[in-house]
C-alpha cells in the first residue's frame, strides 16, 4: 500500500525530478525522497506499533494539552471538571476530519466514508471506554449530518463531537485550484468565493444544525472542532504550486472558518475547539507533519496523519468533552483497533446512505495536464 507523500528531496524543485515524482503519481506509485514522517512507519495499518513519539507518550505535549486557543470561559465547556464515566454514550458527527482521513488505516465498512480507528473519536472513546456510534464520513456536508447522522442522537447521549464546514465551503476545490500554476488558475477568485460563503451561507446553515443537535441531545456535552492551517509558506509537494500568498490567503481562509464556526458553537452552547496553535509547527513541508500534503493514495491530501489525531486533535478534544486529559498510549491503540469489527456493525444499518457521499480530494487531472505542459515547452516552469 502507498503511504508516502509526493514530495521533492528540497524545497527547490527542477523540471526532471518533477518530472519523475508525476510519473509516479500517474502510476500510483509510493515514491518517497525524503525521510518519512511519523505517520509513514510500517505497519501505520491495524498496527500497534506506531512511531513512541505518536503513541507512546503517557502524557500529551504540553504545548499541545495547554494550548492557549481554547477561549477562557468558552459557553457550554461543563465538561472540564466533570468526568465522563466509562461505558458513557458518545457520538462522533461530521466530515473527514473526525472520520480520520489521512491516516491510512480505515475500517471495512463497505462505505467510503474512510472511518479510522486512529481518528480522534476512536481514541478517545478507546482510551475512556466510552460506547462510540462513530457516524461521521468524509465528504459530508451540513445536509448529510442532518440527513443520515443525527439519528444517533438521543436524550440518553451522553457526549458528542463534530467537526463540519470545511466541505460546505468547497474548501477542497479551492485548494485544487491553488495547487495548479498561477498561469492556469484563478486562485483568488476561488478564494473569495469560499470566504464569501463562510460569512454569508455557512453561519444559518451551522446554527439550524446546532439547534437540531441540542434537540436531538439535550443533556449530551457537544465539543465543535474547528480545521487547522494547513500551510506554512512554503510548498514542498513537487505537483502542486502553491505560491506563499496563496497559502497565506489559505491559511486565513481556515481562520474565517474557525471564527464562523466558534461564534455558531458557542451561540449554540456548545464547547469550540481550535486547533489552530495546536498544529502551528507541523504544517504541511513542515518537520514533522501533522498535515498531509500532495499523497498517494490522493484521498489522503490535507487531511491530519496518525501524529496529527494522536498528538493534535485528542489532547485538545479529549479535555473538552471528557473531563480529563487523554493520553494516546500503545494500550489505548491497540483497544481502538479491537474496536473496529464493532464499528463496522454499528454502522451497517446507515451504509446505503453513506454510499452516496463520495470523499472530496484534490483533482490530479489538472495538475497532471499542466506537468505535461511544461515538459513540452507550452508553459514556463515556474509557480505563481
Amino acid at each position: 500500500m502507498a503511504i508516502h507523500l509526493l514530495r521533492a528531496p528540497s524545497r527547490r524543485r527542477t523540471p526532471a525530478l518533477t518530472a519523475t515524482l508525476v510519473s509516479g503519481l500517474a502510476l500510483g506509485v509510493a515514491l518517497v525522497a525524503t525521510p518519512a514522517s511519523a505517520d509513514d512507519t510500517p505497519g501505520v495499518s491495524g498496527s500497534t506499533s506506531q512511531d513512541p513519539a505518536v503513541s507512546g507518550s503517557t502524557s500529551p505535549d504540553p504545548a499541545v494539552s495547554g494550548s492557549t486557543s481554547q477561549t477562557p470561559g468558552v459557553s457550554g465547556s461543563t465538561s472540564v471538571g466533570a468526568l465522563a464515566p466509562a461505558g458513557s454514550s458518545y457520538v462522533a458527527l461530521g466530515d473527514s476530519y473526525s472520520s480520520g482521513t489521512g491516516t491510512r488505516s480505515y475500517i471495512d465498512d463497505g462505505t467510503e466514508c474512510l472511518r479510522s480507528t486512529q481518528a480522534f473519536p476512536s481514541l478517545i472513546a478507546a482510551a475512556n471506554d466510552y460506547s462510540l456510534d462513530y457516524r461521521a464520513c468524509s465528504g459530508a456536508v451540513v445536509a448529510d449530518v442532518q440527513a443520515n447522522q443525527l439519528a444517533a442522537l438521543s436524550a440518553a447521549t451522553d457526549l458528542v463531537t463534530i467537526t463540519i464546514g470545511g466541505n460546505d465551503a468547497d474548501f477542497t476545490g479551492v485548494i485544487t485550484e491553488c495547487a495548479l500554476p498561477g498561469w492556469a488558475s484563478d486562485c483568488n477568485a476561488a478564494i473569495d468565493t469560499s470566504q464569501a460563503f463562510v460569512s454569508g451561507t455557512l453561519p444559518s446553515r451551522l446554527s439550524g444544525l446546532y439547534g437540531q443537535i441540542s434537540a436531538a441531545a439535550p443533556n449530551a456535552t457537544v465539543v465543535v472542532a474547528g480545521y487547522p492551517r494547513l500551510f506554512m509558506g512554503e510548498d514542498c509537494n513537487a505537483l502542486t504550486w502553491i505560491s506563499p500568498e496563496e497559502q497565506a490567503r489559505l491559511n486565513a481562509t481556515a481562520d474565517q472558518l474557525n471564527a464562523t464556526t466558534r461564534a455558531a458553537a458557542t451561540s449554540a452552547g456548545f464547547s469550540f475547539v481550535d486547533p489552530t496553535s495546536a498544529f502551528t509547527g507541523h504544517a504541511v513541508c513542515d518537520d514533522p507533519e501533522w498535515l498531509n500534503g500532495l499523497s498517494n493514495p490522493i484521498v489522503e491530501s490535507y487531511h491530519p496523519n496518525v501524529a496529527g489525531h494522536a498528538q493534535g486533535y485528542t489532547p485538545l478534544v479529549g479535555p473538552r468533552l471528557t473531563g480529563a486529559s487523554v493520553a494516546v498510549t500503545p494500550e489505548v491503540i491497540a483497544e481502538a483497533d479491537s474496536r473496529a469489527g464493532e464499528y463496522a456493525a454499528q454502522q451497517a444499518p446507515y451504509a446505503a446512505y453513506d454510499r452516496t457521499i463520495e470523499p472530496r480530494v484534490v483533482d490530479q487531472a489538472p495538475l497532471l495536464e499542466a506537468q505535461r505542459s511544461i515538459e513540452m515547452g507550452n508553459a514556463p516552469y515556474s509557480g505563481n
